[in-house]
């Protein structure tokens, strides 16, 4: 038998058919003291009599108590990218099954090496409150029994620097309502809410800092005519043709949010995607029956739907203030309006805005001659559209990426090379951008939301989305939600993020991005931009040698 591990960056893929011949190991890494710094031990076995060895992992460094780690599962991608997708910085485009799934190890550490195969191990070493700076070896033994198999070794030097709180507003959907259906359990349960901060806290965790709330049912990817299931944080009751709103179940979200860390939240749209055209669903008790009142049948611009949002926000508004949570709430109208449904928006804002005076309203909007129009303060343009609204000094601009964006700017596919993922934090770095969105957390629903998928078996949403795209956490066993590696590598974006944003206070955004761009090829932008395991690496090893330098 032959037995080999290697210690392997984070954005690089094993997939199970590759050699670990092929794969370029690494020795040392630096991190910053509260960094979460990830990397992968790759194993293969072959020229083996049984075509399965069971082994166990041992690890060894001072600094062990700091150190997790998972098995990095394949699944399966039936759907990686779009036809038309220009394939750079594409692994793979074709079916198959590919490396994401972050299982956690069980307590004996036992693993399968299967002959020929290529597999990983997910590495994290993190302490929150932060390592003491120094060089710490880390050995990872493989043992057959009592036979060592194979070992490896990285160093690790801690930089004596802590990042600093990320400046960046992060979102990303948190769907509720998919958590309930995965788990079979009644909305709002006491399951429910336990669900709720489970998945809340592991996002903390990844990087987000806003979380879309739902006052009313989101209507977000939902067919016409159809319905999602409801989440409706605000209690509706109509007596005598009075609203009336209660808000105890809101009031529940909040302090859940604040005990794990969420700094903002993000009112969901008041207005049906894609043209603000209807209202929400909205369920309220009407005299003592419980039943909808507004939904896709309604004009979201007739004189009673208007009435009710105005007493709805009013109120909502209110009751923010009294909480004390208000100037951290942002609002939506409709997702993704084109410059057609210009003067369905312009009306839906119109509606609102003297109650959400001084308050951001933000909309995932790309097509610059609407933002022109003035209708809207706080636009949020997809990466592939940013520069148009760079180019015109928008201020505090956000931007997004969704399925949309299969061509040359960065995204989270699972089929994309981890570099190009990776990428995003710098080019956020570069632009000075203020808030980053992306649609889905956990969205474990077919395209429209037509029905429940299983995100074990089904990473495309039933073929609707490039895998990756719809979800950054698998719902794991007991309500855990389990790490991808493609969220592992978005979080790593916002980590170089705060990284490149604690240089530049050091030694100057300029000097920085000089630094970042010396090796590449041509100057970073949201389209350009090296697509390299080594340029990922060495990068940011150079940013964390000039914070060293620059803190002595």
């Amino acid at each position: 038998m032959k037995c080999a591990l290697k210690i392997l960056p984070s954005c690089e893929k094993c997939f199970a058919d590759e050699s670990i011949h092929d794969k370029k190991e690494i020795t040392a890494l630096s991190m910053l003291k509260n960094e979460r710094l990830n990397f992968q031990v790759a194993y293969s076995v072959w020229e083996t009599s049984d075509h399965i060895r069971e082994m166990r992992l041992e690890i060894h460094s001072p600094i062990r108590e700091y150190i997790t780690f998972c098995r990095v599962e394949q699944v399966p991608v039936a759907f990686a990218t779009y036809p038309h997708a220009d394939k750079t910085g594409y692994l793979r485009t074709t079916p198959g099954l590919y490396p994401d799934l972050l299982i956690p190890m069980d307590v004996q550490n036992r693993f399968v090496m299967v002959n020929g195969s290529l597999c990983a191990i997910a590495v994290t070493v993190e302490n929150e409150k932060g390592i003491p700076a120094g060089d710490y070896p880390i050995t990872f033994r493989a043992f057959e029994g009592e036979n060592l198999a194979a070992e490896a070794t990285l160093n690790v030097h801690v930089v004596d620097a802590m990042l600093p709180e990320s400046e960046l507003i992060h979102t990303q959907w948190f769907h509720a309502d998919c958590l309930a259906q995965y788990y079979e359990v009644p909305v709002f349960s006491e399951r429910h809410w336990e669900l709720i901060e489970s998945f809340a806290r592991e996002a903390v965790l990844e990087g987000v800092n806003m979380i879309l709330t739902p006052v009313v049912t989101p209507p977000l990817d939902t067919a016409r005519e159809g319905e999602r299931l409801t989440v409706q944080l605000v209690d509706v009751a109509v007596n005598g043709g009075e609203y009336s709103f209660g808000y105890d179940k809101f009031d529940r979200w909040v302090e859940i949010m604040d005990r794990v860390g969420m700094k903002y939240f993000e009112i969901c749209h008041l207005y049906t995607q894609w043209g603000a055209e209807h209202a929400p669903k909205i369920m309220a008790t009407v005299d003592g029956e419980y039943k909808r009142i507004f939904g896709w049948e309604t004009d979201a611009h007739g004189e009673e739907y208007k009435a009710f949002i105005r007493a709805f926000l009013s109120s909502l508004l209110e009751h923010l203030k009294t909480l004390g949570v208000d100037k951290r709430c942002y609002y939506h109208i409709s997702d993704e309006p084109s410059f057609s449904h210009l003067e369905a928006y312009r009306d839906a804002r119109e509606t609102v805005a003297d109650i959400l005076e001084g308050y951001p309203i933000i909309d995932a909007l790309s097509d610059y001659e609407f933002y022109k129009t003035g209708v809207i303060d706080h636009p949020i343009p997809a990466t592939d559209h940013a520069h148009t609204f760079i180019e015109n000094s928008v201020p505090n601009l956000w931007t997004y990426y969704c399925c949309s964006e299969h061509s040359r700017v960065s995204n989270r596919f699972i089929a994309m090379h981890g570099a190009r993922t990776r990428m995003l934090g710098t080019q956020l770095f570069k632009y000075d951008i203020a808030g980053f969105l992306q649609w889905g957390f956990n969205f474990y629903n077919t395209k429209l939301s037509k029905y429940p998928i299983n995100p074990f078996a089904d990473t495309c949403a039933e073929f609707s989305f490039p895998g990756g795209d719809s979800f950054a956490v698998y719902p794991g066993r007991g309500g855990r939600p389990y790490r991808s590696l493609h969220g592992v590598l978005f979080t790593e974006a916002l980590t170089d993020l705060r990284a490149f944003r604690l240089c530049a206070s050091l030694i100057g955004k300029e000097e920085t991005l000089r630094l970042i761009e010396e090796d590449a090829e041509a100057p970073i932008t949201f389209f350009d931009y090296p697509i390299s395991t080594d340029y990922t690496v060495s990068m940011r090893e150079k940013i964390n040698r000039a914070i060293e330098s620059a803190m002595k």
